[in-house]
């Protein structure tokens, strides 16, 4: 019999793999009715407002922009939910870079 070795247990391996297709399984079918996009308002709702403040400061997701409002793709903000955060790794930060021009006096 397989069993897989863990710093505080050790688990048949059949018994895993059925945990684990159950998780997946949950994970799919609570996904399964969720929009391609999802307004501003609805992520901020859904996912916390910092958060998607947050992965948007640090690039990890971008909005897609339409007339009048902003969207992000649900999958991608799923993905970043289920992502273990580091709040104290120190994170840089993208800025967009200014032109200057030259002025003729």
């Amino acid at each position: 019999m397989n069993v897989l070795e863990f710093s505080d247990r050790m688990i048949p391996y059949e018994e895993f793999a059925n945990d684990l297709a159950a998780r997946i399984a949950n994970m799919i079918q609570s996904t399964h009715d969720d929009p391609e996009y999802i307004s501003q308002n609805k992520a901020w709702r859904l996912f916390g407002r910092r958060n998607v403040e947050r992965w948007r400061k640090e690039g990890k997701v971008e909005p897609c922009k339409r007339p009048g409002k902003l969207e992000y793709r649900t999958a991608d903000l799923r993905l970043l939910q289920r992502t273990t955060q580091d709040y104290f790794k120190k994170v840089q930060v993208r800025t967009k870079q200014v032109r200057k021009q030259d002025k003729k006096d």
